[in-house]
This record gives C-alpha cells, structure tokens and sequence, in this order.
C-alpha cells in the first residue's frame, strides 16, 4: 500500500485534550513517540500517578519518578519542555542523547529501569503485568521426537515479517505455530542426552490488558543490515484467540479482543531513521498523527498509510483489550 501523508491542519495543542507535541532534543524523536504511546496508556498513567514518591522525590535520575512526571507535565500547556528531565534522566541511566535509537529495544529498556528503580515493587510488577503475554515454548527434538515445555514471557511481541505482503494475523499465527530453529540454536534433549537440532512452537497462557506488537523491520543479510518496506496490514480491532489454532483451554482466550490506540511510525533507512506516531484519543474519538513539536488531526485511511511502501512504515503496534474482559478478569 503506497503511502498516504497526514492532512496539513496543524492544530493549536491548547484545543486537543491529553495530545501535544514535544520538541525534537537532541535526536530524540524516538523517545517523543515512546512517550506519545506512554501518555495514551491511561492504565500505566493511573499506575504511576498511585504511586508515593516521597523518598524518590528529589532523584532526578529515577527514571519512573521522570517519567510520572512527564506524563503530568505533557497534560500542562504552560510547560515548554515537559519532557527534557526525562531525556536527562534516560541519559544518565546510559540511554544517550544526540544518539539514534529502536523504539522495540528502548521501550523495552523503559519497562526493565521501572522494574528496577520503583520503591513499591508491588506497583512496578503491576506495570509489569499491562504488557506481560505469558507463554509456554513447546521445544521437539527432532532426532527423538521427545516434547519439553519451558515458560516464557514477552513485553512485546516480535514478528517476522516476509518478503511481499503481510497480515497481522497471519504474522501472529505464524509466531505461534512450529518454527525449526537454525543451526546454532539447538536445544538439549534429556533423552539424546546432548544437543540436537530442534523446533519450536509457542502457546498463549495469559494475554495483558496491553499488547504491544513489534514488526520486526529490520534484518541482517550476511552482516550488512537492511529495513524491509514490505506491506503489513493491520485491522483497527481484532481477536487475538483467533490466530493460535492450538488447543487452548483457558476462558480467557476465548474472548481476547483487542483495539488499537497507537503507532509508532519509521521513515528512513536502518543508518538514518526518524520516528513519530500515530495516537487515538478517547476523549476525542480521533486519530493524531504527531511529528516531535507538530500535531496534526488524521484519519483511519492515514493510518493505514503506514502499512508499507518506501517512506513511513509502521514499527510498533499498541493494541488495548476490551474493557469488559479486563473487568471480567480483575473480578474474577
């Protein structure tokens, strides 16, 4: 799909409710759309927001304190830059300005520094559990057949992607169904008694109220790294059951619909690359497209500009569950 670029009415951010730009620091336009997701997760706003942080209060180098903080300031119009105390605080934590990073790989470095900086370990594994998709990795000895299963969990969800056209469902059912790994990832087997080549297959277990997804872009090819423009085209809702055929008996996995909220946006080359995002408010029942300081109001069709073709694909997906099964589940 070719690409499609957002209407050019640039709104004044004092007439939009929870969307505002942030200025572009020092190469930190994937920070800006992290943050951008990170504010539209009302669930991680609530989380942080309960937090006491009386002891932590004066640490400008913590970085789930710079973060509630953030979070607050981008709601001020008044504040100019809301977000450059974190940008310091990531910096000191060897997150570095004036440095290119991966959206997957930062957000991914967010979530561990929370884990690791937050008093209330109570509250940091419930920011833990928005994102945690359980899974059970079913590994087969391909020598003797011989079945083992190990837990495993992901913050986010890696998807290969193919040459040509891709869909989201079929990406997560091919994550999910058996994959012989390659040379050099064999498994032990407990019945051969060494390691022998192997495959794996994956299986949900417990789904979280966010699913992040990360449409895996770029690729090694023989130690030259390349971005992979292919189309992938992603629905606006969908019900994660749906694509893991395996039997599964869990009630929750039944129903397991999710909506998306956010997009985080890649144009450029794996050398020199520039992130910005695609954000639906609720308040609004709209679409935002935001580019650093610059907030334009988009479209669904613009959105889906972002499946694929040389310019901006989509890079990562946020999806939330249905609000009814999240209930469901807290209750039950």
């Amino acid at each position: 799909m070719g690409m499609s670029w957002p209407s050019r009415t640039l709104w004044d951010v004092r007439r939009m409710y929870g969307v505002r730009g942030l200025m572009n620091s020092g190469l930190s336009c994937c920070i800006n759309a992290l943050l951008q997701c990170f504010s539209a997760t009302t669930e991680l706003v609530d989380l942080l927001n309960r937090w006491q942080t009386q002891d932590e209060s004066g640490d400008p180098y913590n970085v789930p304190l710079q973060l509630k903080k953030a979070l607050q300031a981008m709601k001020d119009q008044h504040q100019h830059a809301p977000h450059y105390d974190f940008l310091n605080c990531l910096h000191h934590n060897y997150i570095y300005r004036q440095c290119q990073h991966d959206a997957d790989e930062l957000f991914l470095a967010i979530l561990n520094l929370i884990q690791q900086q937050m008093s209330d370990s109570n509250l940091a594994a419930e920011i833990k559990r928005l994102y945690r998709i359980e899974m059970e990795a079913e590994i087969r000895c391909l020598e003797c057949t011989y079945k083992q299963c190990v837990p495993t969990f992901f913050l986010s969800l890696p998807l290969h992607l193919r040459e040509g056209k891709n869909k989201l469902e079929e990406c997560i059912s091919l994550f999910l169904s058996e994959q012989q790994l390659e040379i050099g990832e064999e498994f032990w087997c407990d019945r051969c008694d060494e390691k022998q080549p192997t495959a794996q297959a994956f299986k949900i277990v417990t789904l979280p109220s966010i699913l992040c997804i990360h449409l895996k872009r770029f690729r090694s090819d023989r130690g030259f790294s390349r971005k992979l423009e292919c189309e992938v085209s992603f629905p606006m809702s969908f019900n994660m059951a749906e694509n893991d055929k395996k039997e599964n008996p869990a009630a929750e996995m039944r129903e397991a619909s999710y909506k998306l909220y956010a997009v985080i946006v890649h144009s450029g080359s794996c050398a020199f690359g520039h992130y910005t995002a695609y954000i639906h408010s609720v308040q609004e029942g709209a679409w935002y497209y935001i580019d650093d300081s610059s907030v334009y109001k988009a479209s669904w069709k613009e959105v889906q500009g972002t499946y694929g073709g040389f310019g901006r694909t989509a890079y990562m997906l946020l999806y939330r569950r249905n609000s009814s099964e999240t209930v469901q589940e807290s209750s039950g």
